[in-house]
């Protein structure tokens, strides 16, 4: 066996190499698989974290365990990003390719102790890799589309079988399969389903079983105003990335005036560049306005003589979703090359309609009939923000299976 060797390293540190190393790392991959593996199986338990801020999370699922564990040591951090690459790729089996990730180093080190050159090892295991993936392409392998409805929610049942929504399963199973369904579009490579516009809602209250599915991409926002309208028809969508609000000058900036009388023309200028703004966007044809900022009352005013529906606090990740699904563009700044502010027509997404309705205890905008691919929703009620976090991630592994 090789010696431990430890040498400087010419920028500061330490380079050790050896025995204990190889150990080392090897305990660490197994004291991360450790932690999640009482987590595993319908049967696995539940885990409670603390952060340092006193933030409480509970859930099972292995990825969000390790993702929230303070891990130090490099091997233990290579097994958290492979939990989250799983989670973001596959959804479900975060747990399990920890688990087996451990078990193939730990095998590996007996093989070693026995005199097993790494090489060898290594090939041996590519071999099984390659063989285990012509088996399940050969045996187990079967084509979606021949699967039916019932085999969809079948597979979606079994990545709720570990979780907490378990009780309920058949009925989530379903709501995702009609989610999955209702955004599938015909592309050059055939049909596929663009998971990132089904929007997850979550409404704490009441039961889990009065959780529900919609058609169309729904936000938790409402109207700026009560005069505007509550429903567009033939919408279209501006997605600003700024507030409609009275420009200021930023922190830093001093502006000196020796005339008085200048003060009420840089008010006044200050007034007209939002409402400059405003003006250009509704010329370019837009009636529903949705942005991440603030819009002051002064504005508002503007939009309900145009007779648009303006909605403000947006989430940036849900314009960035509803602009791909109607065909727009989430515009950060209106100034272009030149510094001039310009609007373009060509960036506002259209829909069939874009209403505020009533869904359980909240008034929620819906966004039907996008112009590039349908959009799904699904609402969930549950106990508590704990309850409902849980109920998300479970869906969240149900909807990319």
């Amino acid at each position: 066996m090789s010696s431990n060797a430890t040498t400087a390293l010419l920028l500061g540190g330490e380079r050790t190499s050896g025995e204990s190393v190889r150990k080392q790392n090897v305990l660490a991959a197994c004291s991360i698989a450790n932690i999640v593996k009482s987590s595993l199986g319908p049967v696995g338990l539940d885990k409670m974290l603390v952060d340092d801020v006193g933030d409480v999370t509970i859930t099972n699922d292995g990825a969000t365990i390790l993702k929230l564990l303070d891990v130090e040591h490099p091997a233990g951090k290579i097994l958290v990003q492979l939990a989250q690459l799983q989670d973001e790729e596959v959804g479900d089996g975060t747990t399990s390719v920890v688990i087996l990730a451990a078990a193939l180093l730990k095998g590996a080190d007996e093989l070693i102790s026995r005199f097993v050159h790494p090489t060898t090892i290594i090939n041996g295991y590519r071999l099984a890799c390659r063989e285990a993936c012509k088996y399940i392409q050969e045996h187990l392998k079967m084509d979606v589309t021949k699967l039916g409805k019932q085999g969809l929610v079948s597979a979606a049942r079994t990545a709720m079988s570990s979780k907490l929504i378990n009780l309920d399963a058949e009925m989530f199973a379903d709501m995702v399969v009609e989610a999955v369904t209702a955004v599938g579009i015909n592309g050059p490579k055939g049909l596929v389903y663009p998971v990132k516009s089904i929007n997850i809602l979550k409404a704490h209250g009441r039961s889990m079983s009065e959780s529900m599915f919609i058609k169309g991409y729904a936000l938790n926002c409402t109207v700026a105003s009560q005069q505007m309208p509550r429903s567009v028809k033939n919408a279209k969508i501006a997605f600003l990335d700024f507030s409609l609000q009275k420009v200021k000058m930023k922190l830093g900036v001093q502006v000196v005036v020796n005339d008085p009388d200048q003060l009420e023309a840089i008010r006044k200028r200050e007034l007209d560049i939002t409402k400059e703004r405003i003006q250009k966007i509704l010329a370019a044809g837009a009636n529903v306005i949705l942005t991440t900022g603030g819009i002051d009352d002064l504005c508002m005013k503007y939009f309900v003589e145009a007779n648009a529906m303006a909605v403000r606090r947006c989430k940036k990740s849900d314009l960035k979703n509803m602009a791909k699904a109607t065909g727009g563009q989430l515009i950060v700044s209106m100034s272009d090359m030149e510094g001039e502010e310009v609007f373009d027509a060509q960036k506002l997404g259209k829909a069939s309609e874009v209403a505020q309705e009533r869904i359980c205890d909240d008034e929620l905008i819906i966004l039907r009939g996008p112009k590039v691919h349908p959009a799904a929703s699904i609402i969930l009620r549950g106990a508590n923000d704990f309850y409902v976090d849980e109920m998300e991630r479970s869906l969240h592994d149900a909807i990319l299976v």
